[in-house]
């Protein structure tokens, strides 16, 4: 595969390891704002995205507001996953109509979405996300995707022109990313996608060399588990996810796995990863630096 093109945008050699160290899901709870708020001042991230349909979206965007140099892109949110902690989407709609379940809250699983929603009700939905987030004063700097939902073939396109409209990156991997296949490519989608990603790419829309994610599944060792991610990022560009939440009755009232989302926060709280990423040899980025260099 050809050396990424962005690199160069960025003032980067072509074997440079960039990476946006991202948190995912701020503003589902109370827990994962000030997760993003300590981390933001302790320095070992460079990126986050709010759920703007969730009940805490409104203090994420007054953080934003009082820190504008905060890095904070809109994470496209399809679903509401949690069993007994739902939202719903901005869109219109009936319980039971495209993006709603029974309850008339977004369906909690992939599949409900693929099976129920038009490519009509998602453009509509992820634009009145975006247009909440630019309405409530923050500086989007991307667009990227909750649970993966988005990218699907049937939604793809109104995920990129979402974002590429207002010129704004989106999360999106060239067919070589490493950690590809844990969002469900296979090989019949790379079929599918290449002369598209390859239409992307030439008319200047950013793309990854690698999506890699900190384990949700268990708590044990997170700072080995981010040293050995981190140590094997391949040349490119990276996003890199994690989920960090501070330690609340909220929070594990609502995630079954939040043993492993404070176990996020506490590796990258650490002196430990501070010093590793000071001086591992990797190039950490954020995305208002590749957004920056798209409208340039």
């Amino acid at each position: 595969m050809k050396p990424n093109p962005f690199l160069k945008k960025l003032g980067l050699s072509e074997n440079d390891r960039a990476v946006i160290i991202h948190t995912d899901d701020i503003g589902m709870c109370h827990a994962s704002v000030q997760a993003f708020k300590d981390l933001w001042a302790f320095g070992t991230i460079t990126s986050g995205a709010a759920m703007v349909p969730c009940p805490w979206f409104p203090a994420v965007a007054q953080l934003c507001r009082e820190n504008p140099e905060m890095d904070m892109g809109v994470h496209a949110t399809l679903n509401a996953e949690w069993q007994s902690y739902r939202w719903s989407p901005l869109s219109g709609g009936a319980a039971g109509s495209g993006l709603r379940d029974e309850t008339g809250c977004f369906h909690q699983w992939h599949q409900a979405v693929y099976d129920h929603a038009s490519a009509e009700e998602v453009e509509l939905e992820v634009n009145l996300q975006i247009e909440k987030a630019l309405a409530a004063g923050i500086d989007i700097t991307h667009v990227d995707s909750h649970m993966g939902t988005i990218m699907n073939p049937k939604f793809i396109q109104s995920y990129v022109q979402a974002a590429s409209s207002r010129l704004l990156p989106s999360m999106l991997p060239r067919l070589s990313a490493k950690g590809i296949e844990a969002m469900g490519v296979g090989e019949q989608e790379r079929i599918a996608y290449t002369p598209v990603m390859e239409m992307l790419e030439s008319m200047g829309i950013p793309m990854l060399d690698g999506i890699l994610s900190m384990p949700l599944e268990h708590d044990n060792d997170h700072i080995g588990a981010a040293k050995k991610l981190l140590g094997d990022l391949p040349v490119g560009i990276t996003h890199f996810i994690l989920h960090p939440s501070v330690d609340t009755p909220e929070l594990r009232a609502i995630a079954p796995d939040w043993r492993a989302r404070v176990a996020n926060y506490h590796a990258f709280m650490s002196d430990e990863m501070k010093k590793f990423l000071e001086n591992e040899d990797i190039q950490p980025i954020g995305y208002r630096a590749i957004r920056n260099a798209m409208r340039s």
